[in-house]
């Protein structure tokens, strides 16, 4: 059986897979050969020169992409007391401690990020093998375990469009940026925060090239191999 469907290989046959292109003929040549029936994501797919084995050159942040990235999120707020109170006024979809940690081990899992205050974390901490291989566990590092005070902020930039990424252990990043209905102009703006992001956070550990390789693609398409130089450049165009 063929790895990849008829559509998926039709556009494949008409990409250049040895050109680099520049990230707005990228985003304009994936949107005109999309053939998917739904608004389908664009992802950047990052290849680095750190070896994600060493502590000192792991690769992780979090950006707010200035366009939005489209997609719905729903949050759930590991909090009690006030802070609770805080977390449902801000708009989180769920809130509370004990009934969801006892949710969670039974396997719900209906929801896209997890915040928690640190007195939470006790309780919380449990959910690790669980929450953890999932991406969704919360942590100083990604922003997630907060003060009280700072927990509408960190919400509101989920409504906005807030992405975590970090490199994984075959030392790639997958960032998405945005939605295939969104202008071009749009997506290289998202798309620029998003390189802005992952060059500010490079390991003083880190040697040689940083970026090694870079491609686009939506989600059921090819992907087209970017030129890094290019990328970076867009930091200067939208500063």
């Amino acid at each position: 059986m063929p790895k990849h469907g008829k559509n998926y290989r039709i556009v494949a046959a008409q990409l250049d897979r040895d050109k680099l292109y520049e990230p707005e003929e990228a985003i304009e040549t994936l949107k005109k050969h999309a053939f998917a029936r739904f608004n389908e994501t664009f992802e950047l797919h990052l290849r680095m020169g750190v070896d994600p084995r060493h502590a000192d050159q792991m690769v992780r942040g979090v950006v707010v992409m200035p366009r939005g990235t489209g997609k719905e999120v729903k949050i759930l707020v590991f909090a009690d007391g006030e802070a609770a109170l805080i977390a449902e006024e801000a708009g989180a979809d769920y809130v509370g401690l004990d009934e969801y940690v006892q949710k969670i081990q039974k396997g719900w899992l209906d929801f896209d990020m997890v915040i928690a205050i640190p007195q939470a974390m006790s309780k919380v901490g449990r959910l690790g093998r669980i929450l953890g291989p999932r991406g969704l566990m919360p942590s100083p590092k990604s922003g997630t375990i907060v003060q009280p005070q700072d927990i509408k902020r960190v919400i509101d930039e989920a409504r906005k469009g807030r992405v975590e990424y970090r490199v994984d252990k075959t030392a790639n990043i997958h960032i998405p940026f945005g939605k295939r209905e969104f202008e071009t102009e749009a997506l290289l703006e998202n798309l620029a925060a998003a390189v802005d992001s992952v060059l500010r956070n490079r390991p003083a550990a880190s040697k040689g090239a940083y970026i090694r390789k870079a491609h686009i693609a939506l989600t059921m398409t090819p992907s087209v191999r970017v030129d890094v130089n290019a990328l970076a450049a867009l930091r200067t165009a939208y500063s």
